[in-house]
């Protein structure tokens, strides 16, 4: 951890880690020159068997192929789309995007074709790259109707199809690129209303990505297990960019299946797993039913969602070391802070770390966005190389998030202690004003989730004649429990947190609505319980 001793919620810039400015194709070329035979990419089937390998050279020669048959049919800068899920050809187009000068633009395999035109349109793509078939459901009459009518429909290309893929590779050139082009548009998850596209240059999801792996111990020979989704920054940013730049291996993870991962650790003995916290709960517990061996696994980590303390403990178990967190969002590349391996106690789980390298982070205050005193509640900031260069055709929004000394405000609330590490509390847009007093989602969740019935839980405010906005609790049930009563419930709660906290309504639900990065979108869980759809 860093030693330091701050007099207030401003942590500035450590230059902890070897800073350069890169492109992709500088950073594939230097592994190739270092390690050439050594393992780049991995497939892991669905079953748990591995599959297809490339070596770092023959990333390199694939890559370079597909960058060629990019080049042949789009001008550099143009804007082309993927839709997929997790498949080698997606991570070659990723490279090949980014060797050819072209923007990769994200798109989430399960939207419908009216979501899918969004994208389309808003980003200006002149192009579909799709995989045929997504955990069995085709893709192509998704994207022949979402672009209809538009530029993207003079190429619609099956990327699992060489022919198509590749054709036309003799016909196209490399092309230099700068590290702070812009060579991805992610669009964000809409926690809070509709998604909108983060522009991401070269330098900053590489550099940050690597200072991540440096600060977890991720050195160059060792596997990382990756069943993060391609579409967000997760997968195709901290995921591929990560073990680009350090030399590690990466076994994707092409469909997640958490008995055929944990059989796929036992024979593959990957150091690093990574994943969000169900996805670790799942793997843990399809280790324990079929008495699969995971102890190799020498690094986890998540991202997504703070880890409940319940769940740190039994990875601990498990696995023998904790689960490390990183915090971030799409628009830092995506990380802002992140655990120590040497992290212990209540800074595991209570906190989401220390602020990453070569980035300044600072708590303020969200009325006049001065600076927070130490452990004062306040909107987590940062400044640094990873902040998007803004939103796509979007000023007004982009305005909104970065201020005019150049802070990118996260809109999520938090504190920070005197060593700089933070603590989060929930979000702005989801602070709950009851009769005036601010009431603060994530302090609600954490006391509820001490419940053993209680599997998830999530907090939103919904309307209220008398105090505007009262508290409602969305309820998962722990399969085997029975439901607790909602006296049972509001003694529990009482019990931890004062009366105005106390849930005005409980709400058992079987799943959550979810963002395309397994967020759970309070929005619509408010909205449908207005609507009465969730009683």
């Amino acid at each position: 951890m860093y030693d330091v001793k701050l007099t207030e919620a401003h942590f500035p810039a450590q230059p902890d880690s070897t800073y350069r400015e890169r492109t992709v194709e500088e950073v594939l070329r230097e592994q190739v020159a270092i390690r050439p035979d050594a393992k780049a990419l991995r497939e892991l089937l669905a079953d748990g068997t591995v599959g297809r390998e490339w070596t770092f050279a023959q990333l390199l020669a694939d890559a370079e192929r597909c960058g060629r048959a990019l080049a042949a049919r789009h001008p550099v800068g143009t804007r082309i789309a993927i839709m997929g899920g997790n498949c080698p050809e997606w991570v070659l187009v990723e490279l090949g995007a980014a060797l050819a000068g072209l923007v990769l633009v994200t798109v989430n395999p399960s939207f419908l074709p009216r979501e899918v035109r969004y994208v389309l349109e808003q980003s200006n793509s002149s192009a579909v790259y799709y995989q045929p078939f997504v955990r069995g459901t085709p893709l192509r009459p998704v994207v022949d109707e979402a672009a209809a009518g538009l530029p993207a429909s003079d190429f619609i290309i099956d990327i699992e199809d060489p022919g198509e893929l590749l054709a036309g590779e003799g016909d196209g050139e490399l092309r230099q690129t700068n590290p702070l082009d812009i060579c991805m548009i992610q669009y964000t998850s809409g926690t809070t209303g509709f998604p909108k596209g983060v522009l991401l240059h070269q330098h900053g999801l590489i550099q940050s990505n690597e200072d991540l792996f440096v600060r977890w111990g991720i050195t160059a020979g060792k596997t990382v297990t990756g069943p993060f989704p391609l579409f967000h920054t997760a997968g195709s940013a901290v995921c591929v960019l990560g073990c680009l730049a350090q030399g590690a291996t990466l076994l994707l993870v092409t469909l997640f299946d958490p008995i055929a991962v944990a059989k796929a650790i036992e024979r593959e003995k990957p150091e690093i797993l990574g994943g969000v916290p169900t996805m670790h709960f799942a793997i843990m517990e399809a280790a324990a039913a079929t008495g699969t061996d995971v102890s190799s696994v020498e690094t986890v980590v998540s991202g997504g969602a703070m880890v409940p303390a319940a769940l740190n403990a039994k990875a601990k178990q498990v696995y023998g070391v904790p689960i490390l967190i990183v915090y971030g969002q799409t628009e830092t590349s995506p990380a802002i802070t992140a655990s120590w391996p040497t992290d212990t106690g209540s800074d595991l789980i209570e906190t989401i770390g220390q602020p990453c390298s070569h980035m300044d982070v600072s708590i303020r205050s969200p009325s006049d966005n001065t600076v927070c005193a130490l452990d004062e509640q306040g909107e987590i900031c940062m400044r640094g190389f990873n902040m998007m260069a803004g939103y796509n055709d979007n000023p007004k929004a982009t305005a909104e998030t970065i201020d005019e000394e150049g802070w990118l405000h996260t809109g999520d609330l938090g504190s920070m202690d005197a060593r700089g590490y933070v603590k989060i509390t929930g979000r702005v847009k989801e602070m709950i004003i009851r009769g005036g007093e601010n009431l603060f989602p994530a302090e609600i969740e954490a006391a509820l989730l001490e419940h053993p019935a209680i599997a998830e839980v999530a907090v939103a405010g919904v309307p209220d004649e008398k105090w505007g906005e009262i508290v409602a609790a969305f309820l998962r049930i722990v399969d085997g429990f029975e439901h607790p009563s909602d006296d049972d419930l509001k003694g529990f709660i009482r019990e931890r947190l004062s009366p105005q906290k106390t849930p005005a309504h409980w709400v058992w639900v079987k799943e959550f609505p979810l963002t395309g990065s397994g967020k759970i979108q309070k929005f619509q869980l408010a909205e449908d319980f207005a609507k009465g759809e969730l009683g």
